[in-house]
């Protein structure tokens, strides 16, 4: 088992909120939402896709650059809390 916690980006956008996965943004890793939220929400959706996709296609998920994407041999709880 391994638990893997990919950084993602949420930015402003004019009248709605981009969100991308660095790791993952050449195999269609972005999205955006009305809401910072909702950006988030579905940029999740989007990795958790793209990542049952490459594991059926028996291609590698992506380990690097680390301040992209971490890797741990145990189970990891994420919490994400949304304050600024």
């Amino acid at each position: 088992m391994r638990t893997y916690v990919f950084k993602v980006v949420v930015e402003p956008d004019e009248d709605r909120w981009h969100a991308y996965c660095p790791a993952l943004e050449d195999k269609g890793g972005a999205t955006w939402g009305y809401s910072k939220e909702e950006a988030l929400k579905n940029v999740r959706e989007v990795v958790e896709m793209i990542i049952e996709e490459l594991i059926e296609d028996g291609e590698p998920i992506p380990e690097a650059p680390g301040e992209e994407v971490q890797v741990f041999s145990e189970p990891r709880a994420l919490v994400t809390v949304y304050g600024d």
